[in-house]
């Protein structure tokens, strides 16, 4: 049975097949509508595990940027595509179905990623059962789905552009920092902001790293 919340501005449908909109990620979307205003270049931007589409759709909401959610649960793509309607953004949303890593032409750039992968470790993915288990399992150490997003980010962000990334603890940042995902990318995790959930993390290209 489909399902309804308020999240920020937006009226956001969901159903017990895809993570419930959960309220302390409206920080991700308002964090990346500030650097859509004066912070990154103009172009589209590209949420990574999109889920329903909340978070890219409270980002983009009133921007005029155009908008590719990319999600491997055929579900949650049905959704978004019916929030970015109700949202009165289907015009300017492009929701796709499959993986990260091949949703994307070569050419494809973004000035702005969104990502709020998966970033429970499998062992402990049994503490949450009222979660669907695609949308919560990182892996081992629970960054398997955050290194595809950044490998993405390093191959999709336009120079001058940036990412904001959505984790459980800072201590998975600091796993990251080093990883070759980031090195590979030539990108860099600037900035950390905690929530009482978790950490977001704003990512930026190296300054001297060119596509």
């Amino acid at each position: 049975m489909s399902k309804a919340l308020t999240f920020g501005s937006l009226e956001i449908a969901f159903d017990d097949s895809v993570l419930r909109p959960r309220e302390w990620t409206t920080g991700q979307s308002l964090w990346a509508a500030s650097l859509l205003v004066d912070a990154v270049p103009d172009g589209p931007v590209l949420e990574l595990c999109a889920g329903a589409g909340q978070i890219g759709l409270l980002a983009v909401a009133g921007s005029g940027r155009s908008l590719v959610c990319i999600d491997a649960n055929p579900s949650a793509c049905d959704f978004a595509r019916a929030n970015a309607h109700a949202a009165g953004l289907a015009d300017l949303v492009d929701v796709r179905e499959g993986r990260l890593e091949s949703s994307l032409a070569d050419d494809e750039l973004f000035a702005l990623v969104i990502a709020d992968p998966p970033w429970v470790r499998r062992e402990e993915t049994g503490r949450y059962p009222e979660d669907p288990l695609l949308a919560i399992d990182g892996g081992d150490d629970g960054l398997d789905v955050a290194r595809a997003c950044l490998t993405v980010i390093g191959r999709h962000l336009m120079p001058g552009g940036a990412g904001v990334l959505q984790l459980g603890s800072e201590a998975q940042v600091e796993a990251l920092r080093e990883d070759p995902s980031v090195r590979a990318g030539g990108l860099s995790l600037s900035e950390v902001r905690s929530h009482e959930r978790g950490v977001l993390v704003l990512v930026d290209r190296e300054p001297d790293d060119t596509l």
